[in-house]
């Protein structure tokens, strides 16, 4: 298996970091193994990718990382993109974790579902608290949108990306999904 290879690249939403493994094939597409949000400072957010995919820094990324990075440059600008085809290789998910988070990668942007919603698509409908567990140990937010999953009242629950509920709150935002004080979502474009 190759290894991952990982680059930073600037937002409006901070410094983020993508990492990819190279196809075994010709002509197939390198697949997204980690994805970082933005930590404190680009240097924190350098060192968390980096230890996590334990590989340098990658001078340019081939071609497709590097359209996929243009399309989540202008999803942070508000222009919404759909990542649900997107390969995505989550190192170390179990089969139950890889069923939460293809389901996961098919909610489109602006919409969102609820823990007992994607456990009710696995077919698995008591296992809301697993499928919360496998979204908080997601390696590839954004592409696979763990933010955009909610508990059943509707409020923000745990985020483990740097920032917390803020976070979750603020990519919600960028979707035109607010989230109240009453945890309602009501979604409309700003």
């Amino acid at each position: 298996m190759k290894p991952l290879a990982y680059c930073l690249f600037d937002t409006p939403f901070g410094s983020c970091g993508i990492a990819w493994r190279e196809p075994g094939s010709a002509g197939a597409l390198p697949a997204v193994g980690l994805f970082q949000l933005p930590e404190a400072t680009p240097a924190v957010t350098e060192s968390v990718i980096a230890g996590r995919a334990g590989a340098a820094e990658a001078s340019l990324p081939p071609p497709a990382m590097a359209a996929l990075i243009e399309k989540i440059q202008r999803h942070f600008r508000g222009d919404l993109q759909d990542f649900s085809e997107v390969p995505v290789e989550p190192g170390g998910a179990g089969p139950f974790a890889r069923a939460v988070y293809a389901a996961t990668q098919a909610i489109p942007a602006g919409d969102t579902r609820t823990y007992g919603e994607l456990a009710r698509i696995l077919g698995r409908s008591s296992a809301a608290r697993a499928v919360g567990h496998a979204l908080g140990r997601n390696p590839i937010p954004i592409i696979i949108p763990c933010h955009r999953v909610l508990a059943a009242d509707g409020q923000l629950r745990g985020f483990s990306a740097h920032g917390g509920i803020a976070t979750k709150a603020n990519l919600l935002r960028i979707e035109g999904v607010f989230v109240g004080v009453t945890g309602v979502c009501t979604a409309g474009r700003k």
